[in-house]
C-alpha cells in the first residue's frame, strides 16, 4: 500500500528509543514467558535475546527516546522508519473507531537492539509486542532478514501487515482476550496459535479499510492497494508460519507450533481482510477449523 504523497502524517507518535541502559537480572521470567509464546515476536525465531533477560525500570529504559522525524506520506513511501510512524498514525485511528475507551500503544523503531521491560529487543528477535509497557518494538532492518531468509519480498504492504498484526496483540491485551485465554503450550490448537491467528485477522481488518481514512485536510493517507501488493501481504503471512520456518531446518513438528501454519495464517488474514473483525475470533472455532 503506498502513501498518498501530499498526505499529513506529522501527527504521529512513533519514538525512536535513546540509549540503550542496563537490564536488571532476575524477577523477569514469567512475563517474558508471555511474550514468547502468546505476544510475539511475530516470527518466532531467536527467543534468547528475550528468555533470560529481565526487567527494569521503564523510565530508564526509553527516558531519552525522541519523536520520529517523519511529516509526509512521501517521507512515509521512502524511508521504513517512517511507514512505520505513518501507519502508527493509522492504527490508531482505526482502532480508535472500533474499540470502546482505546488505548494506544506506544511505537520504537530502533536499530540494532535496544531495552524494554521484557528483554532486549533486536532484530534477531523480531518485531514483538510488550505488554506491561504496553509498547511495540520493530527493528525496519529486520525487513531486509526477511527477504534473505524467509523467501519474502517484504514490500510496503507485508511491512503495514506485520506491524498491524503486532497492534492486534494490544488489541488483546486491553480486551482481555490475553487473560482469557492464557499459555496452554504448544500445538496446532494452542491458545497461543489462536492468539496469532486472531492478530494476523486483526491485520487483515484494518487494511482492508485504511485506504478510507482521511488525514487532517481531507486527504486519503493510502492509495487503495494493487493486487501484487495483496499477494506480497499474503506471501509475508506464508513465509512466517511454523511449518515453513521449520522446514528450513528439515523438519515439521506441528506439537511445538506457537503461530500456526503459513496455510492457517493466510487464511486467517485473508478472513480479516475480506469479513472484518467479525471474522477474528479464533477461539470460537474448532482446532480443525483453525
Amino acid at each position: 500500500m503506498t502513501f498518498n504523497p501530499d498526505a499529513d502524517i506529522s501527527g504521529h507518535r512513533t519514538r525512536r528509543p535513546g540509549r540503550t541502559a542496563a537490564i536488571a537480572g532476575g524477577g523477569g521470567i514469567g512475563i517474558l514467558a508471555i511474550v514468547a509464546l502468546l505476544a510475539g515476536p511475530l516470527f518466532g525465531i531467536d527467543l534468547s535475546g528475550l528468555i533470560g533477560g529481565g526487567t527494569q525500570d521503564p523510565s530508564s529504559a526509553q527516558s531519552e527516546s525522541t519523536v520520529l522525524a517523519c511529516d509526509t506520506g512521501q517521507q512515509a513511501n521512502t524511508d521504513d522508519d517512517c511507514r512505520m510512524a505513518g501507519a502508527q498514525l493509522l492504527l490508531d485511528d482505526y482502532w480508535a473507531q472500533h474499540v470502546e475507551g482505546y488505548t494506544p500503544p506506544q511505537l520504537y523503531v530502533f536499530q540494532g537492539q535496544t531495552s524494554t521491560q521484557c528483554g532486549t529487543a533486536s532484530n534477531s528477535v523480531g518485531p514483538f509486542y510488550c505488554p506491561p509497557e504496553q509498547g511495540v518494538y520493530i527493528d525496519p532492518d529486520f525487513f531486509q532478514i526477511m527477504r534473505e531468509q524467509f523467501d519474502a519480498s517484504a514490500g510496503e504492504l507485508a511491512q503495514l501487515y506485520i506491524v498491524g498484526h503486532e497492534w492486534g496483540h494490544h488489541i488483546q491485551n486491553i480486551t482481555g482476550v490475553m487473560d482469557a485465554y492464557p499459555n496452554n503450550g504448544t500445538g496446532p490448537e494452542s491458545n497461543g496459535v489462536r492468539i496469532e491467528l486472531q492478530a494476523d485477522c486483526y491485520a487483515g481488518a484494518w487494511l482492508a479499510d485504511v485506504a478510507e481514512l482521511k488525514d487532517p485536510d481531507g486527504r486519503n493517507y493510502l492509495e487503495p492497494p494493487t493486487e501484487a501488493q495483496l499477494t506480497d501481504a499474503l506471501n509475508a503471512a506464508m513465509a512466517v508460519g511454523d511449518d515453513h520456518i521449520q522446514e528450513q531446518s528439515g523438519f515439521v513438528n506441528p506439537e511445538s507450533w506457537t503461530h500456526g501454519s503459513s496455510d492457517q495464517r493466510q487464511g486467517w488474514f485473508a478472513s480479516g481482510y475480506q469479513n472484518g473483525l467479525g471474522s477474528c475470533d479464533t477461539f470460537a472455532v474448532e482446532g480443525s477449523q483453525l
